[in-house]
């Protein structure tokens, strides 16, 4: 039997190369990982709003569209943990969908109070912020990638 007790420097090993090159490889994308977890809670945020700011019944519409585009931004942000290398180059689409939530309330809705407005008007503001943040960092791992700096 192996004596497996000892617990040593893994620099020896044959393989250590190969393990570093792998390590690398899975943590490349792995740049924005702190706005993971704040994207997937705007979007949850969004889908809820209109139980939580109580306009799910005079706003219809606009209810339906704030939990479709929360559903978006949490599929977005499941796909930015999942598979951060090919979903970052979505990030641009949430800025889009943050601007779409500001002006939705006069589009989607019909004669949207005051808290419709601030709500949507801050998730929108929020998610276009997140978006422009996942955007920056994924252009800048994207040059270290290939290469500039």
């Amino acid at each position: 039997m192996a004596d497996v007790s000892h617990r040593g420097d893994l620099a020896g090993h044959p393989d250590v190369s190969e393990m570093r090159d792998r390590y690398a490889r899975v943590l490349g994308g792995r740049d924005v990982a702190l706005v993971d977890g704040p994207v997937f809670l705007v979007g949850l945020a969004c889908a809820v709003s209109p139980w939580i700011v109580h306009f799910a019944g005079s706003q219809p519409a606009l209810a339906i569209h704030n939990l479709i585009m929360g559903a978006a931004i949490v599929v977005l942000a499941l796909g930015f943990t999942a598979a951060p290398a090919r979903m970052y180059g979505l990030s641009w689409a949430m800025c889009a969908m943050g601007v779409w939530l500001v002006i939705a309330p006069w589009i989607v809705g019909s004669g949207p109070d005051a808290g419709v407005i601030w709500t949507n008007a801050v998730l929108g503001g929020l998610t276009f912020a997140l978006g422009l943040a996942c955007t920056a960092v994924a252009m800048r791992s994207g040059r270290r990638r290939h290469g500039a700096t």
